[in-house]
């Protein structure tokens, strides 16, 4: 008999999505899986959905739980699985056929602790349709936890552990970049996470805004905290080499970025944190435009200059968006 994967979902609300990640752990080409369902006291019809499909297959195992988060909801999984391997999926997001198998099989020929793979977008639009975005090439990270400091990042269900690798649990502190740390703290753990070409997982996004990013400033926080974490543990192990500092910098400072639209005064801050991990620090652009104008003027001075450009373009847009709007109402009136 295949040894036993467990695949933890957590549910909370997502009657709309619930039974497609459910049939796509049933559809599964490996013949030796167990799909636990955490239902985080959802308000909608979600926990009628999970049982229903309970009552006909008898590898389902679902507990309903008081709303506590999601990360409570994968730990609550966690200790019920009894899976050599552990799949996390979010109850939105869907994993194709040969996932399992494929990712089983790299784990069982290589020794790795971690497989992680491709993944894409779905796009789902305002009026009901979705497209498929372009493929995300993971690629093979030279050091893992200094990709995963920067500006590298995975899906969830594009990854595959192996169970005696994990030996933390996910942060129930967190309310964002939670997925990222609990990669993280596998990995500083010990645990060898190797690439295996292939694109098996989708990652439903909404419109121009993730799930995760619908607070923004929350999302940076949580980025930066999750940052703040590991530093703590790399200068306690005395492992924060400069290759680190240079990864934490560019974390900060992509960060940063992600603030300039929302918060000039946290984009400050956050570029002073990652000039203090890294004083050489020279930016994340692979601009060649932004590159020779840094070794003309310097770093500092073209970042004033970017960000000036990008606040200006920003108000041009919302200048734009307020004069169609009253373009079409004063069409509106005339008809």
């Amino acid at each position: 008999m295949p040894k036993l994967v467990s695949i933890i979902i957590p549910c909370y609300n997502a009657s709309q999505w619930i039974a497609e990640a459910i049939v796509s752990c049933l559809w599964q080409t490996y013949p030796n899986i167990e799909i636990i369902i955490i239902d985080d006291g959802s308000r909608d019809n979600s926990l009628e959905i999970i049982k229903s499909y309970a009552q006909q297959y008898k590898n389902i195992i679902w507990r309903l739980i008081p709303h506590t988060g999601g990360n409570h909801a994968r730990n609550v999984g966690l200790s019920l699985s009894k899976g050599e391997y552990i799949q996390f999926l979010d109850a939105d997001d869907y994993i194709l056929p040969e996932k399992i198998k494929h990712q089983v099989d790299f784990l069982e020929s290589t020794g790795a602790d971690v497989v992680y793979g491709d993944w894409r977008h779905q796009y789902h639009h305002n009026n009901g349709s979705y497209t498929l975005g372009d493929i995300k090439v993971t690629g093979q990270q030279p050091d893992i936890l200094e990709s995963l400091l920067g500006t590298w990042w995975v899906a969830v269900a594009a990854l595959l552990y192996k169970h005696q690798a994990i030996k933390c649990k996910w942060d129930e502190t967190l309310n964002a970049a939670q997925d990222r740390d609990f990669f993280i703290s596998v990995v500083m753990g010990g645990a060898i996470a190797m690439y295996q070409p292939g694109c098996y997982s989708i990652y439903r996004r909404y419109g121009n805004v993730t799930v995760s990013t619908a607070s923004r400033p929350h999302w940076i926080m949580g980025h930066c905290l999750v940052l703040e974490k590991v530093e703590h543990k790399l200068v306690h192990n005395n492992r924060l080499t400069n290759n680190y500092r240079r990864a934490l910098a560019a974390g900060y400072f992509e960060m940063a970025r992600y603030a300039l639209s929302e918060d000039y005064s946290l984009y400050l801050k956050l570029l002073e944190a990652a000039l203090k991990r890294c004083p050489d620090f020279q930016g994340n652009s692979k601009n060649g435009i932004y590159h020779r104008l840094r070794d003309i003027i310097g770093f500092r001075r073209t970042e004033q200059l970017v960000c000036c450009l990008l606040i200006t373009k920003k108000h041009l847009n919302s200048i734009i968006d307020t004069l169609a709007g009253l373009k079409s109402t004063n069409l509106g009136d005339a008809t």
